[in-house]
């Protein structure tokens, strides 16, 4: 781990505590605090991956993995948040460099927030494409400087053929907030904190320069870093999840020291062998997810220092692992909401929160379960794997 990482890490391990005490605040207003988004962003969170030549941090893809894991087990949603604002420049460095340079020029914590999936269409124009739609899930749309939606993009009122046969083209297009409607759907479950509202626009002009290809763009920077933006992303996912797991592991080993006894038990939970049984087997299967995902991230890092890009048949099966862990946390998390009894439920209890934000989690279409059988299909030569 560089010294920047390990500052980084520090840092965040400080501000754990006072997260923590926040959930609740965190999840009432379903937004992080703007108070709180001044302190990660003093701490470098957001610009962990932005080059040293734009004032960033510029930390390794394996040790950010760390990073978001301790913020999500500090807070879900926080962990979530800073997940997805900190890729911002992987992201942005599939716009031209220039612009890139140009959105960096006044400091190194520019977040935006957007959608992958392409809910909108934008028809070409001269100098760049007029745009329309409504996209889901832009989580911390309310405090970015700038907003994307994956678009199909649109010729003569067809849309035009992608680089994939059979596919239509598709790019991300990026438009100040102040174009865009917010609209209020983020009424939860769980994650409330990250704000994913609908996002949406109607006939706005977007440049050329401010589109980009999420899937099959290259970056426009060297560099590791910018390689994978896609996968890192996923991965990153993973590491909420463990964050989630580990903070739910953490809180019913805190309960049973409270020597609390189920109602009819002959002993405490601490001295209860099932108990026992059930958080040692929590424990072995939440080390398993981390370590696989720890695994996977370094493997595609080094492929990336090496200047090899991920193929096509090793997709598939990475992202099988990352809905694996991502499955494993779940089931973990299960076990201790389980094993803390009547206590629970309630909203005061943290293994509840980490219920209901492990269970949401899951269903983000980087983890679904179609993912291990498309990974299934992969090693049997059935198909080609991840498209992109």
């Amino acid at each position: 781990m560089t010294p920047e990482a390990k500052i980084l890490l520090d840092s965040i391990r400080d501000l754990a505590p006072s997260i923590s005490a926040r959930s609740a605040e965190i999840d009432a207003a379903r937004r992080l605090p703007l108070d709180l988004l001044d302190q990660l962003k003093s701490a470098g969170c957001f610009r962990m991956f932005v080059p040293k030549s734009h004032g960033g941090l510029e930390v390794d893809v394996p040790a950010s993995m760390e990073i978001i894991e301790a913020l999500a087990a500090a807070d879900g949603s926080t962990g979530w948040v800073v997940m997805i604002g900190c890729e911002t420049p992987m992201f942005l460095a599939l716009l031209p460099r220039e612009k890139f340079d140009r959105l960096y020029a006044n400091g190194p914590d520019v977040i935006i927030a957007g959608a992958f999936a392409p809910r909108g269409t934008a028809e070409v124009v001269d100098g760049g494409y007029r745009v329309s739609g409504r996209w889901g899930f832009a989580s911390g749309c309310q405090h970015s400087e700038w907003l994307f939606g994956n678009c199909i993009v649109m010729e003569n009122g067809q849309p035009r053929q992608g680089a994939i046969p059979g596919a239509p083209g598709a790019r991300a297009m990026m438009f100040a907030p102040s174009k865009a409607r917010i609209i209020d759907t983020w009424s939860v479950n769980g994650l409330r904190g990250t704000g994913s509202h609908d996002i949406a626009v109607e006939n706005v002009l977007v440049p050329e320069d401010d589109s980009f290809d999420i899937f099959l763009g290259r970056s426009c920077l060297e560099g590791p870093s910018m390689a994978e933006p896609v996968l890192y992303a996923a991965l990153h996912i993973g590491a909420v999840a463990v964050g989630i797991a580990q903070r739910a592991v953490s809180e019913i080993v805190a309960l049973a020291n409270t020597n609390k006894r189920r109602l009819y038990a002959s002993s405490s939970l601490a001295d209860s062998p099932l108990f026992q049984y059930r958080v040692g087997h929590a424990d072995a299967s939440l080390r398993a997810a981390r370590n696989l995902l720890r695994s996977e991230t370094e493997s595609v890092w080094h492929s990336a220092i090496a200047g090899n890009p991920v193929s096509l048949e090793g997709r598939a099966p990475l992202m099988g692992a990352i809905t694996w862990a991502a499955q494993t946390c779940a089931a973990v998390v299960d076990v201790c909401y389980k094993a803390g009894g009547g206590s629970s439920p309630y909203d005061s209890s943290p293994l509840q929160r980490c219920m209901r934000e492990i269970q949401t989690l899951t269903q983000h279409a980087a983890v679904a379960e179609s993912w291990l059988t498309t990974a299934g299909a992969t090693i049997l030569g059935r198909t080609s794997g991840f498209p992109v």
